[in-house]
């Protein structure tokens, strides 16, 4: 029997797509490697330009004079500032998610369709994020030493109340979840889920292809809104049986592996020390955005700084975030393999995503920018895995031979 060989066999599925879409793929995924930076430079500017306008310092000072508290200023400022920062971005925003989406065959959405989907999510941002930053504010005034403890506690709890809200009341605005529709593909799912105590009510179907036709699933919430949530573009492209245990075991393992609880504490840790950063760089960061009239760090006027400041710091961070990402999603990759055992299934599926990340990245570029390992590694894992399946020696029974008659 010929032996089985993880690299050839990794080579043929990398094969089944075009020397052509290879390189498609690899333009649109190094594209958006730059669109990293090039958005930190816009955002970067829309503070400056907040900032030497002079609008917020001059909006703070009037509500001063109308004898507004700290607190009400703070809300007031940060609308205004969040507003203007969401205005200035737009025609990046449009360009960048939704132009570049579909010049790449990503999307099919209308550009009606993504302003309003766009409006919906900056609603909810704005309102959010001013809230949010006038608690901070606050904390700030109360707690000028430690405010940037305080202020990543709070940021923490943000976070787990985003995560029990989002898939409950956020995420049904933009798309429609369902069950999976009956047939072989629930009974699939279900029966997987069942085996890994994963209650199969939480696997839903939503119409991700109204947004995007990536082929893509994902697990999110907390508690008892906690789902996993396969995208109807999946079933657009083919995806048989095997693929769909595979995928859906890929997530069942982000679930029982709690990496929803893992990114919560991490990203957690994250902002504890991007508010000490920030505590010690706003000064300096003040004089270089030349911001004149603000008072100081408790002063709402010096959001653009602070804005600008978070910027950088996610810039900076990105490896580091990028790296506990893929750590991640190496750790779900083993799980479905060995418990849905689809490794072809998984390498199919996999195959699916390379027209929106490449393949065979350089070991640098998969460290600073990937936040799943390239196709070309989890491929050759789910053939490894295959391999070493079909090496194991089958299992031997010691069979007791009968007693001698005596």
């Amino acid at each position: 029997m010929t032996r089985f060989d993880p690299e050839v066999a990794t080579a043929t599925y990398l094969a089944t797509l075009s020397p052509e879409a290879h390189a498609r793929a690899t333009a649109y995924t190094q594209g958006g490697h730059w669109l990293i930076l090039w958005t930190a430079v816009i955002g970067l500017a829309a503070y400056w330009l907040i900032l030497r306008s002079g609008m917020l310092v001059r909006l703070r000072e009037r509500l001063e004079a109308r004898g507004l508290g700290p607190v009400r200023i703070s809300l007031a400022v940060l609308a205004t500032a969040l507003f203007a920062e969401t205005l200035l971005n737009l025609p990046w925003v449009i360009w960048s998610d939704w132009a570049r989406e579909r010049a790449y065959g990503l999307s099919s959405q209308p550009l009606a369709g993504f302003l309003r989907d766009y409006a919906l999510y900056t609603v909810i941002i704005l309102v959010s994020s001013t809230l949010l930053g006038a608690c901070i504010y606050a904390l700030i005034r109360r707690a000028p030493r430690f405010w940037w403890a305080w202020s990543g506690g709070l940021v923490s709890l943000f976070f787990v109340l985003s995560m029990v809200v989002s898939p409950v009341f956020i995420d049904p605005l933009f798309n429609r979840y369902e069950p999976a529709p009956s047939g072989p593909v629930r009974d699939a799912v279900v029966a997987l889920a069942k085996a890994n105590g994963v209650p199969s009510d939480r696997i839903f179907i939503y119409d991700g292809s109204r947004q995007s036709n990536r082929y893509t699933a994902n697990v999110s919430g907390l508690f008892g809104g906690a789902r996993i949530a396969m995208s109807d573009v999946m079933f657009k492209k083919d995806a048989d049986i095997a693929e769909v245990r595979a995928v859906v075991g890929h997530e069942m393992g982000h679930y029982v592996l709690g990496h929803v609880w893992r990114n919560l504490i991490f990203f957690s840790a994250l902002a504890f020390v991007c508010f000490f950063l920030i505590d010690r760089l706003f000064p300096t960061a003040v004089r270089l955005l030349s911001g004149q009239g603000v008072k100081g760090l408790s002063d709402p006027a010096g959001y653009p700084v602070l804005g600008a400041l978070i910027v950088v710091l996610g810039v900076v961070g990105n490896p580091l975030a990028a790296s506990f990402s893929r750590w991640a999603e190496v750790e779900s990759d083993r799980f479905s393999l060995e418990r849905a055992r689809e490794p072809d299934g998984l390498a199919r599926a996999l195959v699916k995503t390379i027209e929106y990340r490449a393949a065979t990245p350089g070991r640098l570029e998969e460290t600073l920018f990937y936040t799943h390992p390239s196709v070309g590694s989890r491929v050759r894992m789910a053939m490894e895995w295959k391999a070493a399946q079909q090496a194991e020696p089958m299992p031997v029974t010691l069979v007791r031979p009968d007693p001698v008659p005596q």
